[in-house]
Parts: C-alpha cells; sequence; structure tokens
C-alpha cells in the first residue's frame, strides 16, 4: 500500500495539491476495498470512522484516484459509475449477474491471447479493452 500511496502523493504533488489527512483516509479504505464500489458506498465506510468527511471530499479524491491510474471507472449499466482498485498492468474481466447485481472478476490468458491474435489479423493496435458478460450467477440460477 505504501506503493500506492507515494504514487498518489507525487500525483497529487504534481497537481499543487496536498495529501491531507482526509485524502489519505480515504485512499487507504478504498486500497482495502476488494469490491467495485460507488462513490456513496465508499462515503458510507469512511463516514463510520471520520463522521468530518465529506462526500465531496470523497468524490473529488476517487477522482484524483483514477486520473493517476489507481482507480478505475466502470459502468456495468446499473446507471452507476462503480470505482475498482487498478495498478498498472493488472487486467481482469467480468462476469456480471443481472439479477442481483454481484461483480464476478476473473483472469484467462486464452481470451488475452485470442484478443491479440484477432488485433494481429486486422493490424489493430489495442490500447486498452474491457469484457463484461452478463447473465446470471449461480445462486440466482438456482433459484
Amino acid at each position: 500500500m505504501s506503493e500506492k500511496r507515494e504514487i498518489f502523493r507525487k500525483y497529487i504533488s504534481q497537481q499543487g495539491l496536498k495529501l491531507t489527512r482526509q485524502r489519505q483516509v480515504i485512499l487507504d479504505e478504498f486500497l482495502r476495498m476488494e469490491a467495485h464500489l460507488s462513490t456513496e458506498e465508499l462515503y458510507l465506510k469512511v463516514r463510520k470512522k471520520h463522521p468530518h468527511i465529506g462526500y465531496a471530499t470523497v468524490y473529488r479524491t476517487l477522482k484524483l484516484l483514477a486520473e493517476c491510474g489507481l482507480a478505475k471507472e466502470r459502468d456495468f449499466g446499473a446507471g452507476q459509475t462503480l470505482y475498482e482498485v487498478t495498478y498498472r498492468d493488472q487486467h481482469h474481466d467480468h462476469l456480471i449477474c443481472t439479477e442481483c447485481g454481484e461483480i464476478i472478476e476473473f483472469e484467462d490468458l486464452r481470451i488475452e491471447e485470442l484478443q491479440k491474435q484477432v488485433a494481429k489479423k486486422y493490424d489493430f493496435t489495442i490500447r486498452d479493452h474491457r469484457l463484461e458478460i452478463y447473465g446470471r450467477c449461480s445462486k440466482c440460477s438456482s433459484s
């Protein structure tokens, strides 16, 4: 986590900002999260321990985290932006349950290789990509 904190500190310094205690708290709470979360969800978690931190501060800090590459904004079609922790070339794809909203992250090297082959076939340079598969999770399928 210290490496990510340093990346954030350098980025906000370059932006003429400071790593305030509030931003540190939000950063640390965000990095501890393993799920995809909305601004509201992070705000509610932060607020439990630090009631003086406002929603706008959480929102702005999440935007800074996305700008510096530590967070990625995702929209899985529910009309709400979710954030996930990202760093360097860690890539994964998503299975999204259309019933309960569960998001399952997965990695499959065969899919990654196939995407590279398709891009090569069409003389296409991939900059970024995402794979989102929508359906029903095992819990919803059995009910």
